[in-house]
């Protein structure tokens, strides 16, 4: 317990290095996959700050919809990948709202052009 914060930071840099070593090709791509989608899905909630601190009420952009499908399905897809019943059933639900969401938004703004 006497090591300290450079200690346990070397051991980490060291277990990540360890990780990615005993990977193949394939899962290296999956992995880059999967933390491609979970960035686009933390993006959507900055998208949201930005477009609530600018209008100065809290609001959802439609952008935070289209980040959090996509975010979703790219962190859905390396779940099925993995095979991983956490993140698919994490997952598997908020996709199916999202998309519902962008198809009411969408009903709403054809709707608004026949006004």
């Amino acid at each position: 317990m006497d090591q300290g914060l450079g200690y346990f930071l070397g051991h980490l840099i060291q277990a990540i290095e360890d990780y990615i070593a005993g990977m193949s090709d394939t899962d290296m791509i999956w992995l880059g996959i999967g933390l491609l989608g979970q960035s686009l899905f933390m993006l959507r909630f900055i998208v949201q700050w930005i477009h609530s601190e600018r209008h100065q009420q809290s609001l959802i952009p439609v952008s935070f919809w289209y980040f959090s499908l996509v975010g979703g399905l790219t962190v859905l897809a390396y779940g099925i990948h993995d095979m991983d019943p956490v993140i698919i059933l994490g997952q598997l639900p908020g996709t199916v709202v999202y998309a519902r969401n962008l198809m009411l938004l969408r009903h709403a703004a054809r709707e608004n052009r026949h006004l």
